[in-house]
């Protein structure tokens, strides 16, 4: 499993002070409040900042970060990706995962056969969506809903997927 998660992408500054907007990828912001200091990685280079101050706003997470105390240098951190351990992770709910746990999982069929792996999980218009790559290579999109995929195991790494014409 893994232990270090994207939790939010910084946005553009706000204010004077050096504020940036966050945008939490789980669309939860408490677990955001309660960080001290997170990494930022943008592209291949990240770096440890301590979080200065947090504040909700109406339409978005504001964070301050020590030392970027102007909009020109919090420009600077426009498009990072905010990474933090999973202790720190949005909580989960029954039946919630990580995207970073489902990637790599295989996917089987009912009767254990070895269909494909996950790729990845995307949003799509109507809902979730993991992509399985088939052992060909090619792409397909499953529903990321319980109709289609059934058992979800992280510990034997499997996932089921009970209609297997939707691979087709």
């Amino acid at each position: 499993m893994t232990d270090q998660f994207v939790v939010a992408l910084v946005g553009a500054p706000f204010g004077l002070k050096g504020f940036v907007k966050v945008q939490s990828l789980s669309r939860e912001t408490d677990h955001l409040k309660r960080l001290r200091s997170v990494v930022l990685r943008r592209e291949k280079a990240e770096g440890l900042y301590e979080v200065e101050e947090t504040s909700g706003a109406s339409r978005f997470f504001l964070m301050k970060f020590k030392g970027i105390d102007t909009p020109e240098a919090a420009k600077g951190l426009q498009g990072a990706e905010l990474v933090t351990d999973r202790a720190h992770a949005a909580p989960l709910k029954a039946g919630e995962f990580y995207i970073e746990d489902l990637r790599g999982l295989e996917v089987v069929s009912v009767s254990g056969v070895a269909l494909g792996r996950v790729r990845d999980v995307i949003e799509g218009g109507g809902g979730e969506l993991a992509e399985v790559r088939l052992p060909g290579g090619e792409l397909r999109l499953v529903p990321f809903r319980q109709e289609f995929l059934g058992d979800i195991n992280l510990k034997t790494g499997k996932a089921v997927l009970l209609k297997e014409w939707i691979l087709e």
